[in-house]
């Protein structure tokens, strides 16, 4: 089987994570959110890699930038989540599975922040659960690229 590797993107306000609206996102930060996510990745012999950015445009092309290397991403989109058809389309696009992850319960939220224009063109999305999220949705990016891999199919996106 081939090597597989993940990216990680983390959109805008995310550096923020440990400080910004604990009782929201909790006090773990991020550095901590991808330090855990490698050493995940490491034990079960997988390669990742993690961004940030604040700009829209910026995460388009690190989705963009991905489709050569990885086998999947796993995006929290911040909130782009809720606006960005630029991001929808990149994702769409690159054609690599994507699991859209967020630290809080979009939907026990304000109403516009429980609409994701971008989760249409993931395999998944995974929220609520704090910095979990982000690990299950590793773990579910991973399952379904080996699963993809061990039937022979290739890799697959909503539509």
């Amino acid at each position: 089987m081939a090597k597989v590797r993940v990216q990680v993107l983390h959109g805008p306000n995310l550096n923020l994570l440990g400080t910004r609206d604990p009782a929201v996102y909790g006090t773990t930060t991020l550095a901590e959110i991808d330090a855990e996510l490698a050493r995940r990745a490491k034990d079960r012999g997988v390669e990742l890699r993690s961004a940030q950015t604040n700009l829209e445009g910026e995460l388009v092309e690190l989705i963009q930038q991905a489709k050569p290397w990885a086998s999947a991403i796993v995006i929290n989109p911040g909130g782009y989540t809720h606006t960005s058809v630029a991001i929808r389309d990149a994702i769409d696009a690159v054609g690599l599975p994507t699991v859209e992850v967020h630290l809080s319960n979009l939907h026990a939220r304000e109403p516009f922040r429980q609409v994701s224009v971008t989760a249409a063109k993931c395999i998944g999305q995974i929220c609520g659960f704090g910095a979990q999220s982000y690990y299950l949705g590793l773990d579910a990016a991973l399952a379904h690229v080996e699963s993809t891999q061990r039937h022979g199919q290739k890799r697959q996106r909503r539509r």
